[in-house]
């Protein structure tokens, strides 16, 4: 089990994701439809509406009953086994001595076989047609699926799509009418609301949970794109992918992880709100990857007491204890010529700006090409500001999802005897070459791609992965070095683009 340390103001506590492939533990109702044709999360999935209304009254302030929030959710979150197959990879060793006299100072290659590896995690049903939600490293890098659901089913799970930046999966089993989850507003949630956690915790099976609101849009450093919701319900490994549920047993959030000393659970779970998850995953389904609207700045918290006294006296001088400092405005970004260095931002559409994690979790749910009004203090003055927000490509145009076959080639792991002739420790070859970019690119049948965008290629993985960063970068263009049989090098900036 992977675990992640942490160090706040002295005080060393681990950060355990849930049980997935990857070996990890328990880590946006959004949206009309738009000119672009896109979908809102009610229009993309079969949800059930039939939400109640919440089981405490304020009025006579009697205790709240879960037991009908826990017997709907219960049915809606189910089991997920991942399996990652045995495989044969070839490794390279550090140089020693008999290298360096005897070889060609490089290191020993070596066959080895990695063993089959199981991961356990939870899923939320939120369609009734079969789509489930859960956490991305819960089914990282799975060759094969399994879901069980409450009623003691088992199942196929196919992935839909995965967002690694909010560490979000949208998976999907054959069938209809399964128990959907009624999917709630987690920013109507309140501090102190009473919630379930609800998911399989050492794979025991169902297991409800209870606990309040702790705290919300807190941000931890795990994710690309976090604004937690923190909750003193027990969380612990195989709660990843589960569901937080309130106490009408609405889904308001994806329980993603634990903080602890220990590794179990001490009192601190986090919950990935529906307020980003409705959002992640109607574009996941719509479009296959998430249509990301970045702001275009780099900022950091006011008021942070573990900042340098240079930076607590700038800050100081600005007039704001709450919000967010900008940093830098990133050219051609959707802030680029309104938002300036040392303004601080204090709203997003009317609504209260407190930290980074606010900030970003508001963010989250908008899309390329929304228009967003931001208030700014600048020069202690408030201002606003009307943006239309760019994705990271500097467009408002939608990014789909690019995979191997645009390239339009067929590769392998360079063979020892190839690597032997041409002295070389690593490389992708390219074994044949049809309609694509890299034909459109020039290269040819044999070509050995050594680097790409200045990564040492080592296996046909390692390419697809810089691919797929390439892809949604604002230049979209793999840079690729490399080597023919006969020894000529050359060079190649494949297109990624797409129209």
């Amino acid at each position: 089990m992977k675990r992640v340390t942490k160090y706040v103001i002295g005080t060393a506590a681990m950060l355990v994701a849930s049980a997935g492939v990857a070996g990890v533990t328990a880590y946006t109702v959004l949206q009309s439809k738009d000119n672009k044709g896109e979908l809102s999360f009610n229009d993309a999935f079969q949800t059930n509406l039939n939400a109640r209304t919440a089981a405490l009254s304020p009025a006579n302030m009697q205790p709240v009953d879960l037991t009908k929030a826990a017997e709907s959710s219960l049915n809606s979150v189910v089991h997920i086994m991942a399996v990652q197959r045995s495989k044969v990879q070839t490794i390279q060793t550090q140089p020693d001595f008999f290298d360096f006299f005897f070889g060609d100072g490089q290191g020993r290659r070596q066959q080895v076989q990695t063993p089959e590896r199981r991961g356990l995690g939870s899923g939320v049903i939120i369609s009734k047609d079969g789509y489930i939600v859960t956490n991305n490293h819960v089914i990282e890098n799975a060759d094969d699926i399994s879901v069980k659901l409450h009623d003691g089913r088992e199942m196929k799970g196919r992935m839909i799509g995965t967002d690694p930046s909010t560490d979000l999966a949208l998976i999907k089993i054959e069938g209809d009418d399964f128990p959907a989850i009624p999917v709630g507003d987690s920013d109507q949630l309140k501090v102190g609301e009473w919630v379930l956690a609800v998911g399989n915790p050492f794979n025991l099976g169902s297991t409800v949970t209870a606990g309040i609101v702790s705290a919300k849009a807190r941000g931890l450093g795990a994710n690309g794109v976090e604004s937690f919701i923190q909750t003193d319900a027990a969380i612990n490994q195989g709660n990843s992918g589960g569901a937080l549920v309130n106490a009408a047993g609405q889904l308001v959030g994806i329980n993603a992880m634990l903080y602890s000393p220990t590794g179990a659970y001490s009192g601190y779970g986090f919950a990935i709100p529906t307020s980003i998850m409705t959002k992640v995953v109607t574009d996941l389904k719509q479009y296959g990857t998430v249509q990301r609207a970045l702001l275009g700045i780099a900022g950091r918290d006011m008021g942070n007491e573990v900042y340098p006294d240079e930076i607590k006296k700038e800050q100081k001088e600005l007039g704001a204890t709450e919000g967010v400092q900008i940093v830098e405005v990133t050219e051609g970004g959707s802030a680029d010529g309104l938002l300036q260095k040392n303004d601080v931002i204090i709203a997003m559409e009317g609504k209260k700006i407190k930290n980074m994690a606010e900030l970003q979790g508001t963010l989250a749910k908008y899309r390329p090409g929304d228009k967003i009004k931001l208030t700014v203090l600048r020069d202690k003055k408030e201002k606003e500001f009307t943006i239309t927000l760019k994705n990271a490509q500097g467009n408002t145009k939608i990014v789909k999802n690019v995979d191997m076959q645009i390239l339009g080639a067929a590769f392998r792991e360079v063979p020892q005897d190839l690597k032997r002739q041409l002295n070389l420790g690593y490389g992708v070859e390219v074994t044949g070459v049809s309609d694509g970019r890299m034909k459109d690119s020039g290269i040819r049948k044999g070509f050995i791609i050594l680097k790409a965008n200045s990564k040492q290629l080592k296996t046909v993985q390692d390419l697809e992965d810089v691919m797929k960063a390439a892809s949604q970068s604002p230049d979209q263009v793999l840079f690729m070095t490399g080597i023919y049989p006969s020894g000529k090098r050359a060079n190649y900036a494949v297109d990624l683009s797409q129209n």
